[in-house]
């Protein structure tokens, strides 16, 4: 039988994917953290280097309107390593409410580690994966207890209760402190002869910002504000590492059959005055929290490089990186499978996204509208924004909710959101709202509903 109607059987007796019926492809995810969607040399900005990423894009696919669902560093990991809406893996913020548990240090202990099991509902990416014959490995940031809890066969996190584990622990050491973990796990799938998932979720440009002086030393010059300068420094050392990471492939011969994947946590505005982000950044479901770019590069995976305006979510990320490798995407999971727009430049067909924003402190870890503040859809130019009164305990700051009513705003025109439309234009907030309701069923907290 020849190749072409193996490949064909395949597809029609089995229902696998063209991919699968090829050799798996190695996959690496490079997850930015704390970084806004404007801070690369590919997408302009005019003080930041990122020589390696911009390398990077000219060789993939790049969707400059890239959004995460929540603005927050754990549920937007948890939503990339199960393929799932925050208020469907239940992991909507970073932390159990503390104001719960004063005096009751075991009790906030069960609530956490009650919340690293909500993991255990889902087949996670790596597990998928290791069904057809990855070995995975974990770096960087990870909230979930151990690697191995994740799925992971190789990894850097021990996890819940032994070390703590809140943002990853022993991983949180990969790039900042070198990258010989992932070399060393490369060297052991070649040798092994197995494709593999690495996950580098590395702390950077994260807090502290604490770059090497060499990199400083040219923020610095610039007469750049000097936090504002320590954070773009540390974009730079991101970067840096990032091209550390594609070294370690392409001097093993294995660049051209992997796919990577680039995508950030949330984003980042720093502060002029301190490291710390700015309002309508981190936490936020403004553009400056959700926004991302997203980029696929996969040079025998038939991805030809280009820029693509369509929208897409994270949320994609799980069912197309499966559909890379031949491997199986459960029918629960709500991102759209990617790969065959990518590889053929098909445009992709969807209306719009969805997310949702909850409050960095979780009130109820059994129920996810008592955090919740935002809920969000983008659809063609319009973004629609509903504040809802969930609580929250601090970060107050982030969560102004000043205004409580409908913001409608015009990306296409409006791309930083100063302009709040929906009293113009309260045909298009009706039908939003109506999609949004639909999409996620809650008990209505929106404090207020329509303009008048």
């Amino acid at each position: 039988m020849t190749r072409t109607l193996i490949i064909a059987a395949c597809t029609l007796l089995l229902g696998c994917s063209v991919a699968g019926a090829q050799k798996s492809p190695n996959i690496v995810y490079i997850i930015s953290d704390d970084q806004a969607w404007t801070d690369y040399g590919f997408m302009g900005h005019p003080h930041i280097k990122t020589p390696h990423l911009d390398k990077l894009a000219a060789e993939s696919v790049v969707f400059e309107r890239g959004y995460v669902p929540t603005a927050l560093c754990r549920p937007s990991l948890a939503t990339l390593v199960t393929g799932h809406y925050a208020h469907r893996h239940g992991v909507t913020g970073n932390d159990p409410s503390p104001k719960y548990a004063v005096g009751k240090p075991e009790l906030f202990k069960e609530r956490r580690a009650r919340l690293i099991s909500f993991l255990d509902q889902f087949e996670t990416l790596p597990e998928l994966l290791a069904e057809r014959g990855y070995l995975s490995h974990q770096s960087g940031k990870w909230w979930e207890g151990s690697h191995q809890h994740g799925g992971f066969t190789h990894g850097m996190t021990r996890g819940f209760p032994e070390r703590g584990g809140r943002h990853g622990d022993d991983g949180l050491k990969i790039g900042r402190q070198g990258m010989e973990p992932i070399a060393e796990f490369v060297d052991h799938a070649v040798a092994e002869k197995k494709p593999f998932f690495l996950w580098y979720g590395v702390f950077l440009p994260h807090t502290p910002h604490n770059p090497p002086e060499r990199i400083l030393k040219k923020y610095r010059e610039q007469g750049l504000p000097l936090p504002v300068a320590k954070y773009y420094a540390n974009c730079e050392w991101f970067d840096e590492t990032c091209g550390q990471l594609v070294d370690i492939l392409e001097k093993r011969n294995l660049r051209d059959d992997t796919l990577i994947v680039y995508v950030t946590d949330n984003g980042w505005i720093n502060r002029e005055d301190r490291s710390a982000y700015a309002p309508r950044s981190k936490q936020s479901p403004n553009e400056g929290g959700v926004r991302t770019p997203i980029m696929f590069s996969w040079p025998n995976g038939g991805l030809e490089p280009a820029k693509r305006p369509e929208v897409v979510s994270s949320i994609d990320l799980f069912p197309t990186v499966l559909a890379a490798a031949g491997a199986q995407i459960p029918d629960s999971v709500p991102g759209l499978n990617l790969l065959e727009n990518l590889q053929k430049t098909k445009p992709i067909d969807r209306a719009g996204i969805f997310g949702e924003g909850f409050a960095h402190d979780i009130a109820d870890i059994e129920k996810p509208e008592a955090s919740l503040v935002y809920r969000w859809r983008i659809e063609g130019k319009w973004k629609l924004l509903l504040t809802y009164d969930g609580e929250v305990n601090r970060y107050k700051s982030s969560h102004p909710r000043t205004e409580k009513r409908p913001q409608l705003f015009d990306l296409s025109s409006d791309p930083h959101e100063n302009v709040n439309l929906a009293g113009k234009h309260p045909e298009v907030v009706a039908d939003l709202a109506t999609k949004i309701a639909a999409w996620w069923s809650v008990k209505e907290r929106q404090v207020i509903t329509t303009y008048e």
